[in-house]
């Protein structure tokens, strides 16, 4: 019985980690480095009002999934999660797909591709939610680190080979299959590489990870709110989950910042050109995969929240080189200390909240866990938009900082060892 069962196991939790493998190509495609630097400098006037107008997308979408994240996670706690997340990854490759058809130039094309960008995303994100809370029941114990760090690792890998597979598209003169120019076609013909690539590596884990638990196939959304306001009622017996999501309130506004201009910053301030760019965030995703892969095995050893402190300490300190930054030398020497320690910080962030929620409520805890990363989402992008806008990219790079050292002096309240305790009671 054991021979058959080990087997299962590793087989669920490999086609987990390739679901990150797929979804990674719409952060590192989409919202980092290619459309946003496209939609930066082609539908806008100069960079600094593209940055102004992206940041403004990031921000409706924060507050959107903000706003459905909780709702979200707790109708899949009645229901099949698996179901909610193919719904959320066909919505998300349809309009990453869309994203290739919106013209610079045409009518309306700013409200369009901001429309159909913050839609997918949304759809992005709460899928996230029901993706995450598959991690406590997948990973043994004493492993959740290092499946979240393997997750996470395969994510950054596979962007960074659909990164690679677009390179064709932005830098071939001609670009492959005849493509046309007019447009930037060729450039925005790479969201439909994403939504292809995003939806055939999902399909192992919609086959192989089904939800086990014996749950209702009817959706209630009035008994959904229910479970949501009696959810909120018994969160404060859950104090350091309380702490530990405040504390990523705060710090994920810099890691939400980071991903969304990190690609807009070298090229407006440093003058990357596009396929410079796509360099930047192959190197990028190479160290930020390793990072997430190493520190899986520190996680385990001594524990999410130290791990993360660790993480927000370098990049502090990154952030400060990459805004002090004369020349490029020293800008690529800030963004690969950002790069390796971004993966363990989000991996650890996953990890950790894997630890402390209460079992058989995975999905509404995470739906809390996706609504501190992003009820507060805008501050970031809004202040860094507005600073860029009034002064230069590089001041609004700097406020990124605030974020990462306000997040770590909040996390240092966290009783890790307390939250697991309690995480072990029901709601």
């Amino acid at each position: 019985m054991v021979t058959r069962t080990s087997p299962s196991q590793r087989t669920v939790i490999a086609s987990w980690c390739l679901y990150d493998w797929a979804n990674s190509a719409f952060n590192t495609l989409v919202v980092t480095f290619v459309y946003s630097t496209f939609f930066s400098q082609a539908f806008a006037d100069d960079p600094g009002r593209g940055t102004a107008l992206w940041s403004r997308g990031i921000t409706i979408s924060a507050l959107l999934i903000a706003a459905l994240a909780p709702l979200a996670g707790t109708l899949a706690d009645q229901g099949d999660r698996r179901r909610y997340l193919i719904a959320c990854t066909l919505t998300c490759c349809a309009m990453t797909a869309g994203l290739s058809f919106v013209e610079p130039g045409q009518a309306g094309a700013v409200a369009i591709a901001m429309t159909v960008f913050v839609i997918a995303n949304v759809a992005f994100e709460i899928g996230l939610v029901f993706y995450n809370a598959f991690l406590p029941s997948i990973a043994p114990e004493d492993r959740i680190g290092r499946v979240s760090g393997y997750g996470w690792g395969a994510g950054y890998v596979g962007g960074l080979a659909c990164l690679v597979l677009a390179l064709p598209f932005v830098t071939g003169d001609p670009p492959p299959f005849g493509m046309s120019t007019v447009g930037g076609f060729n450039v925005r013909a790479t969201n439909l590489l994403v939504a292809v690539w995003f939806l055939v590596f999902s399909v192992p884990f919609f086959v192989y990870g089904r939800d086990n638990a014996v749950r209702s196939t009817r959706i209630d959304l009035g008994a959904a709110f229910t479970d949501l306001r009696q959810t909120l009622t018994h969160l404060r017996r859950y104090r350091q989950i309380v702490r530990f999501l405040l504390a990523r309130l705060v710090y994920n506004d810099g890691l939400v910042t980071v991903f969304a201009f990190g690609g807009i910053y070298a090229a407006g301030t440093f003058g990357f050109t596009l396929s410079e760019v796509i360099t930047f965030g192959i190197v990028l995703n190479v160290v930020a995969g390793l990072g997430a892969w190493l520190f899986g095995f520190v996680d385990d050893r001594l524990g999410g929240k130290t791990t993360i402190l660790i993480s927000l300490v370098f990049l502090a300190a990154s952030t400060v080189v990459a805004t002090l930054a004369t020349d490029r030398l020293w800008f690529w020497g800030a963004g690969v200390g950002i790069g390796f320690f971004l993966g363990p910080n989000q991996s650890a962030s996953r990890s950790l909240m894997g630890r402390l929620v209460p079992k058989r409520h995975e999905s509404a805890f995470f739906g809390f866990f996706a609504f501190s990363g992003k009820v507060t989402a805008f501050l970031g992008p809004w202040l860094l938009g507005v600073l860029s806008d009034a002064y230069s990219q590089r001041v609004g790079v700097f406020s990124v900082l605030l974020f990462f050292v306000v997040g770590g002096l909040l996390l240092l309240r966290v009783d890790e060892a307390e939250g697991v305790r309690t995480g072990a009671l029901r709601v």
